[in-house]
Parts: structure tokens; C-alpha cells; sequence
């Protein structure tokens, strides 16, 4: 399930998609993924929380940097609930490709250009 929450102008926006696991293997197959690491592991299919992931990845690799509440805000959206968004935050905080700086009040979220 995808939930998409913002608003259009001024008025709100609150869309549920559902998806089954061949949806998000086609939308995962339309996203431009680099590979950084190259595994002898046979590749597995991709489940919903993978295709999450790879899409959480994608939000700040293209935004380039985000604070953490806007970042937070967008994987809740992006999830359709505030835990699954914050178990993506956390991933993103602890992986390799994400630098997290103080920036005042809140952390910034920055795609570190070294592996990008």
C-alpha cells in the first residue's frame, strides 16, 4: 500500500494505492538504480520493502540533501504510516551513502557525493 498525502495548491490531498508485489516490481524496474556493490549472491526478487528502500534512497540521492522533518515527512507519505517512515529514516541514517550533519534544531540528511 503507497499513501500519498500533501496538497494541490489548496486543496488536500490524501490518496491510498494499493499494490501487489507485481506493481512494485514494475515501478522498481522504472527507477535507475547504481549498482555500487557487485554480490556472487544470486539476485533475489525485490519485496515491498525493498522497493521502499530503493526508493527512500532515490528521494534524497535527487534532492541531494533534506532536514530531517521534510525527510521524515516524505517517507511517512511515501509508507502510508509514521513507523514505517521512521524504520526508513533510521536505515537512511546508518547507511554508507547517507552523510547526517546538525543543521540547528534538526539534523540534514545529505547524499554523500563521495559514493554517489
Amino acid at each position: 500500500m503507497l499513501r500519498i498525502r500533501g496538497s494541490i495548491g489548496d486543496w488536500p490531498v490524501d490518496l491510498t494505492l494499493e499494490m501487489d508485489d507485481a506493481d512494485w516490481a514494475r515501478l522498481g524496474a522504472q527507477l535507475t538504480v547504481e549498482k555500487t556493490e557487485v554480490s556472487a549472491a544470486p539476485a533475489k526478487p525485490q519485496n515491498q520493502d525493498d522497493a521502499l528502500w530503493q526508493i527512500a534512497r532515490d528521494l534524497l540521492r535527487k534532492a541531494g540533501q533534506l532536514s530531517g522533518p521534510d525527510l521524515l515527512e516524505q517517507l511517512e507519505g511515501l509508507t502510508g504510516n509514521a513507523s514505517a517512515g521512521k524504520r526508513l529514516l533510521v536505515r537512511l541514517r546508518h547507511s554508507p551513502d547517507v552523510k547526517v550533519e546538525s543543521g540547528g534544531d534538526t539534523p540534514l540528511y545529505r547524499w554523500s557525493l563521495e559514493r554517489a
